[in-house]
Order: C-alpha cells, then structure tokens, then sequence
C-alpha cells in the first residue's frame, strides 16, 4: 500500500499578496474559490466542471502554491479547502470582498465567464 500523497503549502505568515492575487486572477480558479466559499471541503473533482483532470490539478495547484487553499488526500481523493482564515488574517477583506462580488456577479450574470 502506498503512503498518501502529502502537499506542501506556504505558511500564513509568508503568504505575499502579489502571488495570492496571482492564484485569484483566473476566472476558472475564481469559480473554485466561489464554490469552496460554501463548503468546508470538497473534492478537486467538484471544484470545476468538464475540465480535464491535468488541468484541474495544474489550476489546484496554483491555488494550493500561493496559500488559498489547503490540499490533504484521503484515499484516492484530493479534498481542498479554502484558507479562508489565513488569507483574511494576512490581508483583511480580501476574500470576503471577492467572494461577494464573485456571488453579486453570478446573480446578476447568470454564471461566471470562463474566457
């Protein structure tokens, strides 16, 4: 059996905003942002719809490297959960500022683009 697969992620206290700014600048990876938003926790596979799998990690990935998200594995699945607390910590009103205007936009919108 093999061990799970562990992810390294960077510590609140070294998050940068450029790079979290980076991460967020994506709409796919925004959309993901807004659905974790609501959840404690979800599967990668969840967090975009028809994309293919190695663009779905290489967009997990991004998220997980910069310090939105926090990756673990359990069993065959990839669980991420947004660092909410983290983020808000190091650079107050920042997600919570995003999220709103990500949920506003999709009201008013219908969806999120995905360009």
């Amino acid at each position: 059996m093999t061990p799970p697969r562990t992810y390294t992620h960077p510590d609140a206290d070294d998050l940068v905003l450029a790079r979290v700014l980076y991460a967020l600048s994506d709409p796919v990876r925004l959309e993901m942002v807004r659905r974790l938003a609501s959840v404690e926790e979800a599967d990668s596979l969840d967090l975009a719809d028809d994309l293919p799998r190695s663009t779905l990690t290489y967009h997990t990935r991004i998220l997980r490297e910069n310090g939105v998200t926090f990756t673990r594995s359990q069993g065959r699945s990839c669980l991420i959960s947004l660092r909410f607390d983290d983020v808000e910590r190091r650079f107050p009103g920042l997600l919570k500022s995003l999220i709103v205007s990500l949920e506003e936009e999709r009201a008013g919108q219908g969806g999120v683009d995905r360009a």
